[in-house]
């Protein structure tokens, strides 16, 4: 069989060996190399570093809707192409040019949470319970019928970088084992139901305030999707803090409005919310490095009646 990949980050590098591994890859296409780190160097993305070391052809057009990329694919011959976080919405020309079309392994089990943060969205909704699914693309947004779906469980332990690398080894068991039965027709393509669809939009950074009047459950789900990046967030005495780890704490110790620091010291930072208290197990305030919950008090970062969000 032979395919094309189309990716960009670090998740999507398992399945990029494991294509290796079982099929004769003509090339990679990702995104352009950018500007990244305190000093803004070029720097390439994972998918074209692991792709130049693996001895494969990598393509990076500024450009997917002008220009001549189905021109290109079709030059490759394909059978078919994969995707996974590429990036960038591919236009009909481009998904009609493989032989099989363009399959796409997305990060849920679709219908739901069909966008660009399915990860962090089903974390933040509390979900128990994500998988990878195997869809043939069409113009739609993660529209497109499903040929299979792997589940794997959400720990409550799981942030949305923990998740992704176990989601992206995922991925590559679906590439060696359900892609080629794909592509060879083995496999059925099952519409989705539209009464189920929910969607995982980008994120922007008020996807990222904390909401002191919420309950602990749901502010700790928020600040393990957002982690490690780009985080959850509040404000105390003007000045940005980044929860980093959190979980929810015992009602019980809880008497403050939401916001409130109500214990700040050895035994823990806990702030008051709508029902119960969060407990900042780590944190980064402002112009400083990331802390412990004790650090932040020996540190003067939070202090005992602070109210934060305020």
């Amino acid at each position: 069989m032979r395919t094309l990949f189309f990716g960009t980050p670090e998740i999507a590098v398992p399945a990029l060996k494991a294509l290796a591994e079982t099929t004769d890859v003509a090339a990679v296409v990702c995104q352009p190399d950018r500007p990244a780190g305190r000093g803004l160097e070029l720097t390439e993305p994972a998918v074209k570093r692991a792709a130049r070391s693996l001895g494969i052809e990598v393509h990076q057009p500024v450009k997917v809707k002008t220009g001549n990329l189905d021109e290109w694919v079709r030059a490759k011959a394909p059978d078919v192409a994969v995707v996974l976080a590429y990036g960038r919405i591919l236009p009909s020309s481009v998904l009609a040019a493989p032989r099989r079309g363009c399959m796409n392994l997305h990060a849920s089990l679709l219908p739901r949470y069909r966008g660009a943060a399915p990860i962090q969205w089903a974390i933040m909704c509390g979900e128990t319970e994500t998988g990878v699914s195997l869809m043939q693309m069409d113009e739609g947004l993660d529209s497109g019928p499903v040929y299979c779906a792997r589940r794997i469980p959400i720990s409550p332990e799981d942030n949305a970088g923990t998740l992704a690398e176990k989601l992206a080894e995922l991925c590559a068991e679906v590439v060696r084992d359900d892609l080629p039965r794909a592509v060879a027709g083995a496999l059925p393509a099952v519409p989705q139901d539209e009464a189920l669809v929910t969607l995982a939009p980008p994120l922007s950074r008020e996807h990222g305030v904390l909401d002191w009047a919420r309950s602990p459950g749901d502010l700790a789900n928020q600040v393990r999707g957002l982690a490690p990046r780009p985080g959850a967030h509040t404000t105390v005495a003007g000045k940005t803090l980044k929860i980093l780890e959190a979980r929810a704490a015992p009602a019980d110790r809880v008497i403050g409005a939401p916001g409130a620091v109500v214990r700040a010291d050895k035994g823990g930072v806990f702030v008051a919310c709508g029902t119960g208290a969060l407990e900042i197990l780590r944190g980064q305030l402002e112009g400083r490095k990331p802390m412990g919950g004790a650090d932040l008090v020996n540190g003067r970062a939070l202090r005992l009646g602070d109210a934060l969000g305020t």
